[in-house]
């Protein structure tokens, strides 16, 4: 790997492969996390990921001769290799992989602990270290909604319910008539709509923000209180001005976890 002077600011590759987008931030000590979202599938070759990761170091400020290193969290297994040969080509690193190269530090208390993916359990350990309340539920609005549970240190599990784009799109691809919206909000109060569109988009919203409130109460119910929730993904932001319960919204939460395993496993030092 690159080596960098004690005096020079460094940076780290922070990579979440989600489903539907893939999520870039470049860390660097004492400066704010610059993240980028492209799609995951558009991106078909290693050269392809090199060039986008290039641009974004670049937008970023960052010097490429000091990259420390990247780390990935992923759920697309085939788009793993893409990347990991983009970072050795155009920045000759081997990039390491969370947690197979580095472990998460929490007691995944799943019954089988394998098939929970990395993205939920960064984003749990994330959400631990940035709220102190003794429970903690992270809600991630993704292309699945997820509810995932901490106590203390140990990840308990959650609930896996759909995503807010995903029903849009279902819904628009199985109904003929209706027409495909933009999930955009003109007042933080519910009204009737009164045309299609404005219909779908409300009930889609408040919807999702109703479900998440009683999901959240349900859930906090069987947790030792208090209990801190923090919203992160791409719906989230919309969400969080409707949806009370939602206590806190993190939109690059997962990213955040990848930069604090760094740093506390001094893995870049």
């Amino acid at each position: 790997m690159p080596t960098t002077s004690s005096t020079a600011a460094i940076a780290t590759l922070l990579i979440d492969v989600g489903n539907t987008n893939t999520k870039v931030g470049v860390a660097s000590p004492g400066a704010a996390l610059a993240s980028y979202v492209f799609p995951t599938r558009s991106q078909g070759t290693p050269d392809a990921w090199g060039l986008l990761l290039r641009g974004a170091l670049g937008h970023a400020g960052c010097d490429v001769s000091r990259l420390a290193g990247a780390v990935i969290c992923g759920v697309v297994p085939p788009v793993h290799p893409l990347i990991s040969k983009a970072l050795m080509r155009f920045f000759g690193i081997k990039p390491l992989f969370v947690p197979d190269d580095l472990p998460i530090p929490m007691a995944n208390k799943y019954q089988r602990p394998a098939e929970v993916g990395a993205d939920r359990l960064v984003t749990a350990f994330a959400a631990r270290r940035l709220f102190s309340e003794p429970s903690l539920i992270a809600v991630d609005f993704g292309t699945a909604t997820t509810f995932d549970c901490v106590t203390g240190d140990d990840y308990l599990g959650g609930l896996i319910c759909p995503g807010v784009l995903s029903s849009a799109q279902a819904l628009a691809s199985n109904t003929a008539k209706l027409p495909h919206i933009s999930l955009e909000l003109d007042s933080k109060e519910l009204h009737i709509g009164r045309g299609t569109a404005e219909s779908l988009s409300q009930g889609l919203i408040f919807g999702f923000a109703a479900l998440a409130e009683g999901l959240i109460a349900r859930l906090a119910a069987q947790l030792p209180g208090p209990v801190a929730v923090v919203a992160t993904g791409g719906f989230a932001e919309v969400l969080g001005p409707v949806c009370p319960a939602l206590g806190a919204v993190r939109p690059d939460l997962l990213l955040e976890g990848l930069g604090l395993l760094c740093e506390e496993s001094g893995i870049f030092r």
